[in-house]
């Protein structure tokens, strides 16, 4: 991990000036510990007309994944490995901003008693970063760089030169020149935009973050065009902790605003704040989703497997298209707790005739699964151990056969936006695996294709276009045979 810093100057201004401002002697080559490895600053030039500071960052990967907390994802047999084969040796991120803030934490302040005039004087300035992670492409690097009075030349990384068909990797190399800011200023921008374009933080992201976000970005941050960008990915999209930043942020800016913006902000503010809902949770747009689908599907008569405490089946009750709903799981204790929210010794007759709650395992076929329009496992699948899937698949797909199956389960990829969930974690203990949107589509057009049926993909919630939704749903219909259904006439 490499970033070199050059200034070029004159007999009376030297470029050697730059170690006074960094705090480290041209002549020396200098090594600092951190908690992630070593770093080491050289100077492979420096004369009086120009000046050159690198720091090289040596990642300790198994001190990284020491001292990172969480488990893998389960499911996925690589996690493990993946911890320590990765890019972070050699790709600019967070790890290298952590360093910038350690060893030059005085010039990212400003402090210079030996050149203090030239602390706050712009340096003429050319930083480079051979391999910086861009999630976002060219186009976002320049988006942040240049309204910050950056000249950017941003190349794309190939996958392979020998194999240029292959296309561009995600690393870019990045060369900024400016000679109107100072070096302070370079350097918190460098802080900041470094692991806002990886998109992703070596550590944990806790409420003080937003403190350090507003201390380093003052000055810059509050007009910058792409701040809620740059919020929400700094915090690792933390949805209060970004929120509570963007408030700040708003505060700061409104103190530098005259009468008249002050106005037209509060104007804007309280006419947000009339129209803005809350969020929908995950749970209630996932049973909106699957009664939709069994709607456009004709179901009326429903099973729920893995029915749990009865909200699917409570909600499918409210809806008269759907004539006979049928819960089971294997756990009796769920669904007593499933009769309680139902109150069945107290509804009607009519209505009782069209519920029915039993103990089954989907494990093993069960003839009273048989004949139903439609069946759902709504986050079930990843409650059972990888082997046990086939069973679950036979008993469903090959057994009951029912016209229609709904399948949803987490999508892995979402994690990451979820601002409660540490890194590595998946969404709940008893998870035996998580999956990808890649896995899924596999695991379920195999199973469709081994049964007969078809399958399209829907996804449930918002679908984030970098790791899309955070359900992802499987819709099954069952191929219907011409002859089969012409004997079924004649019959």
């Amino acid at each position: 991990m490499f970033l070199t810093i050059t200034t070029t100057g004159s007999p009376e201004r030297p470029a050697t000036d730059l170690g006074f401002l960094l705090h480290k002697h041209p002549e020396k080559s200098q090594a600092f510990s951190t908690s992630y490895g070593t770093a080491h600053v050289l100077y492979p030039e420096a004369d009086a007309e120009r000046c050159t500071a690198a720091l090289l960052l040596e990642v300790d990967a198994v001190a990284l994944v020491r001292r990172g907390k969480g488990k893998g994802r389960g499911g996925a047999p690589d996690a493990a490995l993946a911890q320590y084969v990765n890019d972070r040796p050699y790709a600019a991120s967070s790890l290298l901003a952590v360093a910038l803030s350690s060893v030059f934490s005085s010039a990212m302040r400003g402090v210079c008693n030996a050149r203090p005039e030239r602390a706050a004087q712009p340096l003429p300035l050319r930083i480079e970063v051979p391999a910086l992670p861009a999630r976002g492409g060219p186009e976002l690097v320049r988006r942040l760089f240049e309204p910050l009075g950056w000249a950017v030349t941003v190349e794309p990384v190939p996958l392979d030169p020998q194999f240029p068909e292959w296309g561009d990797s995600r690393y870019v190399r990045l060369v900024l020149e400016s000679d109107a800011l100072t070096l302070a200023e370079a350097l918190r921008h460098l802080y900041v935009l470094l692991p806002v374009l990886d998109d992703a933080k070596h550590y944990w992201v806790a409420p003080d973050e937003v403190d350090k976000l507003l201390r380093v970005g003052e000055g810059w941050l509050p007009e910058h065009p792409e701040q809620k960008l740059i919020t929400s990915r700094y915090l690792s999209r933390r949805w209060s902790l970004t929120r509570e930043a963007m408030e700040r942020l708003e505060l700061v800016r409104l103190a530098e605003a005259d009468d008249s913006e002050v106005e037209e902000i509060d104007n804007a503010v309280e006419a947000e704040s009339e129209t803005e809902e809350k969020p929908t949770p995950l749970a209630v747009q996932r049973r909106d989703a699957i009664i939709a689908a069994l709607k456009a599907s004709g179901a009326a008569r429903v099973l729920d497997l893995g029915c749990g405490q009865g909200q699917l089946v409570q909600a499918l009750l409210k809806d008269p298209a759907f004539t006979e709903i049928v819960g089971v799981d294997v756990s009796m204790r769920a669904l007593t707790i499933a009769g309680r929210r139902l109150k069945l010794d107290r509804m009607g007759e009519r209505q009782a005739s069209r519920v029915t709650l039993f103990q089954s395992s989907l494990a093993y076929t069960d003839k009273r699964l048989g004949g139903y329009d439609a069946a759902v496992l709504c986050e079930v699948i990843e409650h059972l151990d990888l082997p046990r899937l086939p069973a679950l698949e036979y008993a469903v797909f090959g057994a009951a056969r029912p016209r229609t199956v709904l399948v949803t389960t987490p999508n892995v990829e979402y994690n990451v936006r979820w601002e409660s969930l540490p890194a590595g974690h998946v969404r709940h203990g008893d998870h035996r695996f998580e999956w990808t949107r890649e896995e899924f589509r596999t695991w379920a057009r195999a199973v469709a294709e081994r049964h007969g049926y078809g399958v399209e993909f829907v996804p449930v919630g918002p679908d984030d276009p970098e790791v899309g939704p955070p359900t992802q749903m499987a819709v099954f219909t069952a191929v219907v045979n011409v002859n089969d259904e012409k004997e079924a006439k004649a019959a």
